[in-house]
């Protein structure tokens, strides 16, 4: 009979209202009234003062013309705030999407992005009600900064066109090409277009420094505009590159589509997907770690698929929550999920009455806008100090970095998060350590009820006992180095305890290997005892037929060896009879 071991209770699953209920939900039922109200109000007017010039930027960058990133704040950023399961993102055009974005709309135009990001959305809601949120969690910190740095890189080369005023018939999305292709038109900088970069530079870089509360993005924009418009200055504007924007929102409308084109848009729907996710739930996170809150991330991929799909039907472009907006909001004041909800309708409202003024904005600016956004994306600390770091970590940025910059995002992050992994197994297989000798024999420490274990030296037991103690987590990458140490046992005890309490984890392979193992000992004729196994442990052994009369399972070392030598002398004790 084998010796029951202790199990742990596991707690009972949320419900699908605990992991889907919008976070405005929440707020409505916790009350809300008029001072509330007031809170979001003014967050939100704070956060669209900073969203109107940056998503206009962040459409012109992304090879699109603005009003596409004002319907994306407005229909992406009202719905992410509706549906999310984070009360204070902000959800609308991200800078980590342009690149992606200008290659997708290079290759397959602007019909493709549509499908590209329908097809997105599409898997984040499929992924959020699977339940798939909360492994977002598991991509290496590595990796995040790597292609956030590298998206940072590709994102200032490509300002480089409106902040110096080339005049370039067509400019690649990829980043060597691109650079060829600035470094063949640099003769035709033009005077103006530079100063006024500058000029709206040291205008966001100033007004951080010295009045840090002020909207230095929308003053720096409106300053530059004033002086395009009042000095007739001769550079490019929206309203000469793009004709203005509209006063209103378009009607919602899809154009037709085919199965190659879905087929290849397919690898661009997964990266905008997996990026999406990746930089809202990133978002959240920040969120909750300056409020103390905690958001709900299946709920939140499925508010992100949701707002893609109808961004794109309103004629917008891809959105997610967006960090640096979201912090916004959080240092405005904001209560909870109206504060976006309203940042959309102001952003909307500037639309129907002050549409025509944006058409003297200079591009010029706007380049300035994403210059400065690509050097906060950089996340230069947190480069350097990685590298500075292990060396495993450091391939993994590097890798992740080199090929954001230089080949494509999804393949970046697929290599990135595959290296990750490896490296993380490698150490975890190193971590596991095989014990044998006289410090596991002897345990004179009390038991889980207070009592002393018995001690046993093996000098007394002349060689019948052999125990050995495997700590960390027992693993494939584990087997070969634990099998190997395994095998070495010369001798064939009467009695092989294992000690399992310091592993936390096996799984099938390793179980299957200790199944041969044990197979080779008892055909020595040598009892098996497995010691301190969890349920969690032992279930993958059950399963590979580690079962009576092939092993037993005890609580203890001790408890193992004493049920032992109670079956010895009981055996004893019947043959007498007999």
């Amino acid at each position: 009979m084998d010796i029951p071991v202790a199990s742990r209770r596991k707690p009972s699953d949320p419900t699908f209202a605990e992991l889907f209920t919008p976070k405005l939900v929440t707020i409505l039922r916790e009350g809300y009234g008029w001072s509330r109200f007031r809170a979001d109000a003014v967050a939100g007017l704070t956060v669209a003062i900073v969203a109107l010039p940056l998503s206009m930027a962040i459409a012109i960058g992304s090879g699109l013309s603005p009003d596409k990133g004002l319907y994306t704040a407005i229909v992406g950023g009202f719905l992410i705030s509706l549906l999310g399961g984070s009360r204070f993102q902000i959800g609308g055009p991200a800078g980590a999407f342009i690149v992606l974005v200008a290659t997708i709309v290079e290759r397959h135009g602007y019909d493709g992005l549509v499908l590209a990001t329908i097809m997105a959305g599409m898997i984040m809601l499929g992924a959020g009600f699977l339940r798939f949120g909360t492994y977002i969690k598991y991509i290496p910190f590595p990796v995040t900064v790597g292609f956030t740095a590298g998206i940072a890189v590709i994102i200032f080369a490509s300002q480089m066109k409106e902040l110096l005023g080339l005049d370039m018939a067509k400019e690649p999305a990829a980043l060597v090409p691109k650079i060829q292709a600035i470094a063949g038109s640099i003769y035709s900088v033009k005077p103006a277009t530079v100063l006024l970069s500058l000029l709206a530079i040291a205008i966001m870089l100033g007004l951080r420094h010295y009045r840090p509360k002020w909207p230095g993005l929308l003053i720096a924009v409106g300053a530059t505009a004033l002086l395009t418009f009042l000095f007739h200055l001769d550079v490019a504007t929206i309203g000469t590159r793009f004709g203005g924007i509209p006063r209103s929102l378009p009607a919602p409308s899809l154009p037709a589509f085919d199965l190659a084109m879905v087929r290849a848009v397919l690898p661009d729907a997964i990266a905008i997907a997996l990026l999406g996710a990746i930089e809202s739930l990133l978002s959240a996170v920040v969120a909750d770690g300056m409020t103390g809150r905690r958001h709900r991330s299946n709920c939140e991929l499925v508010a992100q698929g949701a707002a893609n799909i109808a961004a794109v039907t309103f004629g917008g472009m891809c959105a997610t929550g967006t960090i640096a907006r979201t912090a916004t909001n959080v240092r405005a004041n904001a209560h909870g999920p109206v504060a976006g909800m309203l940042h959309a309708l102001y952003i909307l409202l500037f639309m129907l009455v002050a549409a025509p003024l944006a058409a003297y904005i200079p591009l010029a600016a706007l380049g300035a806008v994403l210059a400065i956004v690509a050097w906060n994306m950089a996340e230069k600390e947190e480069f350097w100090g990685l590298l500075r770091g292990s060396w495993a970590d450091a391939v993994v940025l590097l890798a992740t970095f080199l090929l954001t910059i230089f080949e494509d995002l999804t393949l970046a992050i697929a290599v990135g998060v595959t290296l990750g992994a490896f490296l993380f197994l490698h150490r975890m297989a190193e971590a596991v350590e095989v014990e044998t000798g006289h410090r596991v024999m002897v345990e004179d420490e009390a038991d889980s009820s207070g009592a002393a274990r018995t001690a046993y030296d093996p000098r007394d037991l002349n060689g019948d006992v052999v125990v050995y103690r495997i700590s960390g987590a027992f693993f494939f990458g584990a087997t070969a180095a634990v099998s190997g140490v395994l095998d070495r046992i010369g001798e064939h005890p009467k009695l092989f305890v294992l000690d399992l309490t310091g592993v936390p984890f096996v799984d099938s392979t390793a179980a299957k290997a200790l199944e041969r193992f044990v197979h080779k000992l008892r055909h020595s004729g040598t009892q098996v005892y497995f010691a301190g196994a969890s349920a969690n442990v032992r279930r993958p052994m059950l399963t590979a037929g580690l079962i009576k009369p092939l092993v037993h399972y005890a609580s203890t070392t001790q408890d193992a060896m004493a049920h032992w030598r109670s079956s010895l002398a009981a055996g004893d004790l019947a043959s007498q009879n007999r």
